[in-house]
């Protein structure tokens, strides 16, 4: 599913609003971890691209089925600047400049690549089984995929430091 993003700051709210309907829609509810985290993500890529590029750009969202299963929801925002995104380190006093140090340490995957003229950025988001549901299976212990403790439905882990097109691949 896909919306089209205008060059234009207003944009991210709608963004946000459609991603957060979308949610709703596929089973994750507006309390889960993983839906405020996601909302915080599209908020981040979507400004990204209308502030830094000034183009129209596409938002798509790949979610789960259902909720009692691990899986991955994928973002996406793509655009038609060719300029490649690039982690800045923003002062104690800036406003700005935080967006993809955010993404980095959110996402569980992220990264770019090119398409058409321009780019698409992307993360991902390890969506664990219903944390209850897990933990009575494993004995107390909420894991997703068998690997890594959850918390409320969402993957916990330390993510390392910046490095290549991919960004905390595990």
């Amino acid at each position: 599913m896909q919306l089209e993003i205008r060059p234009d700051p207003a944009e991210v709210g709608r963004a946000r609003r459609w991603a957060r309907s979308r949610l709703v829609g596929s089973g994750i509810g507006d309390e889960e971890p993983l839906a405020e985290t996601l909302i915080l993500l599209v908020s981040e890529l979507v400004t990204n691209a209308v502030v830094h590029t000034g183009c129209p750009a596409v938002l798509r969202l790949s979610l789960p089925g259902g909720a009692s299963e691990p899986s991955i929801v994928r973002l996406e925002v793509a655009d038609s600047s060719d300029r490649a995104p690039v982690p800045r380190c923003a002062g104690d006093e800036a406003t700005g400049g935080r967006g993809l140090a955010l993404v980095d340490g959110l996402a569980d995957r992220w990264g770019w690549s090119v398409e058409g003229t321009g780019k698409r950025i992307w993360c991902e988001l390890d969506r664990c089984a219903t944390p209850a549901e897990v933990a009575v299976d494993r004995g107390g212990a909420a894991e997703c995929a068998g690997v890594v403790e959850c918390v409320g439905g969402v993957r916990k882990e330390p993510r390392p430091a910046y490095g290549g097109l991919a960004y905390g691949a595990v």
